[in-house]
């Protein structure tokens, strides 16, 4: 599966019935419940970073990565748009990078 995949599943459950699948409760819940979701597992994979736990960290790091495409997809951002971010960002040095900002 590729995060194209994964965040065109995640779309297709916006309209869902939230009785019928965990991402459609999480975005009836709305973007900010989505939003805590992401921070809290993002929490739980620097933890697992710091114990040094690969496979937990693997296993939190797939959670991070689910929850980040839901919350994008609560704000209606295409991953598409955030890929297309990175590309911009391709071959500018990150020091730089920030320093535009």
């Amino acid at each position: 599966m590729t995060l194209d995949d994964l965040a065109q599943i995640i779309a297709s459950r916006k309209d869902a019935d939230p009785a019928s699948s965990w991402t459609a409760q999480l975005l009836a819940k709305g973007p900010e419940k989505c939003a805590e979701k992401f921070g809290e597992e993002a929490i739980e994979a620097i933890i697992e970073a710091v114990k040094g736990d690969r496979e937990k960290l693997t296993s939190e790091a797939a959670d991070v990565i689910y929850h980040l495409l839901v919350m994008l997809t609560a704000r209606n951002v295409a991953l598409s748009d955030v890929i297309a971010e990175l590309a911009r960002r391709q071959g500018t040095s990150g020091i730089d990078e920030k320093a535009s900002r």
